[in-house]
């Protein structure tokens, strides 16, 4: 034979799922989309097409609501746990479980008239986390994505390097916009150490990285990219890693004066693309970085 079988995993992507607890008349909503992949021994259902190690997709699928009801879901995060440990500890051909889960916020309607049970979806961001479990030991990567954040001045851009190509003037007043995605990484990795709180860790990892953004006086965007990483390092202790993947929101200034009108920092061209990406990761000293580069498919 001329081939052997590589790395390999199966699963089932993309489960949505809404828990709704009911406290009386006050509801509470977790509504989540989760992607489950396994890997270990493997090798005979590609090499003869033999199921004998295979747990079906459509029973991982199953697994999922039965253990939204069994378990609840205290957060994304402790979610996946419950996962990973399940099929790692109960198939014994699983040596691997990976748990991805992007979850979508909701907010309570107040004063609506119809009781604590209605609710509009927030259009911030969307969280997410990526659990990994060997049967020992555990990597958990949270973050988010689609974040859109502004500051409508306190930043310039000049000083860099010029070629013959180079036209872009350089800026002592520009709008700074970009559409944060983050991922952090948790040093918890065994069962044995006290598990962060998640629910907080995350509301409070988004609250340094928004007030780095807006406090960082930015002479470029890679600059507000290591303040926000740095402020989360230094003030979140169960962070080790965070990794940022930020898009540079053009703003350009649009020439009013073909119609005798001076544009005074007022009146800006909102440009898609191209877009300048900025992308880094900022780690705990004596650190390993462990998040990819891509943060694509994490």
């Amino acid at each position: 034979m001329h081939t052997i079988l590589g790395q390999n995993q199966y699963g089932k992507a993309e489960n949505r799922v809404v828990k709704i607890t009911r406290s009386g008349a006050t509801h509470h909503i977790k509504d989540l989309n989760v992607s489950v992949s396994l890997s270990g021994d493997m090798d005979d259902v590609h090499y003869s097409g033999s199921n004998a190690n295979v747990l079906p997709t459509d029973t991982t699928k199953n697994t999922v609501y039965a253990f939204a009801k069994e378990h609840g879901i205290e957060s994304a995060e402790q979610f996946g746990i419950h996962l990973a440990r399940h099929f790692v500890t109960s198939q014994e051909p699983i040596r691997t479980a990976r748990i991805r889960i992007e979850e979508y916020a909701w907010e309570r309607i107040e004063n609506s008239g119809a009781g604590a049970h209605s609710f509009v979806r927030k259009g911030q961001e969307t969280r997410l986390t990526q659990i990994t479990y060997d049967g020992s030991t555990w990597e958990v990567v949270s973050g988010l994505k689609d974040l859109t954040v502004m500051n409508s001045t306190d930043s310039e851009f000049w000083g860099y390097v010029k070629d013959k190509y180079t036209t872009l003037p350089e800026a002592y007043d520009r709008i700074l916009a970009t559409e944060v995605s983050a991922r952090w990484r948790f040093g918890w990795s065994e069962d044995a150490q006290p598990a962060p709180d998640w629910e907080e860790s995350y509301a409070q990892v988004k609250r340094h990285l928004l007030t780095a953004f807006a406090e960082t006086y930015s002479l470029s965007l890679q600059q507000t990219l290591y303040a926000m990483g740095s402020r989360i390092i230094e003030r979140r202790e169960e962070i080790d890693e965070v990794r940022f993947s930020l898009p540079n929101k053009h703003h350009f200034l649009v020439d009013l004066e073909p119609f005798g009108l001076k544009n005074d920092n007022e009146v800006y061209l909102a440009a898609d693309r191209p877009y300048g990406l900025i992308e880094a990761t900022v780690l705990r000293d004596g650190r390993e970085a462990k998040i990819p580069a891509d943060l694509t498919n994490l």
